[in-house]
């Protein structure tokens, strides 16, 4: 997947300036790609001067005008060009696991705060999605929405993104716990 692919798929429905773009991307989008703000402009112009999505300029009275962007008929093409052909699996690539794949042989201490902190991470991300979920369903519960709601493809990446961060937060608590627990047996030897 392109940058360009969860951009267009970020401006979906609504119209947006870079900065809510940025914003946006931040709350829903970071749960399967991540990007710089200055990635999000610089694709923004790529979109417009490929007329994957349209610009019109927004006069504002006491700050500095601004852009706002939409989806295109030809960027709609393209999102749905790209959902017709087959996704890649997703593989892990992530340096911490590399530290604590070298656990037996390196000071553990770092890695247990280290661990310590990317769980602490992972629960602000949970909260964030939880946050999220409730603000996008409402008063309806999740099998209601789920069957009705509008826009289900959002609700259902950031659930994507709860479960992975339950599963970052459970599995790093639990290595932090064995690297401690393992540290004091060894201590005693």
């Amino acid at each position: 997947m392109a940058l360009r692919h969860a951009v267009l798929a970020a401006l979906l429905g609504e119209e947006l300036s870079g900065y809510q773009l940025a914003k946006a991307f931040d709350l829903r989008v970071a749960n399967f790609w991540y990007a710089q703000p200055q990635q999000l402009y610089a694709e923004l112009s790529r979109l417009e001067k490929d007329g994957l999505v349209t610009g019109r300029e927004v006069v504002q009275d006491t700050r500095p005008n601004k852009r706002l962007f939409k989806v295109t008929d030809a960027g709609l093409a393209e999102l749905e060009y790209f959902t017709a052909t087959v996704a890649k699996p997703s593989f892990i690539r992530d340096d911490l696991l590399v530290k604590v794949q070298a656990a037996d042989h390196v000071e553990v201490e770092t890695l247990i705060a280290q661990l310590t902190e990317r769980a602490a991470f992972a629960q602000a991300k949970i909260d964030l999605c939880v946050k999220l979920l409730h603000t996008m369903r409402g008063e309806r519960t999740e099998a209601e929405f789920l069957r009705h709601g509008e826009p289900v493809g959002p609700y259902l990446t950031c659930l994507r993104g709860l479960a992975f961060e339950e599963g970052n937060r459970d599995w790093c608590a639990r290595a932090a716990t064995v690297l401690r627990e393992r540290q004091g047996t060894h201590a005693r030897h």
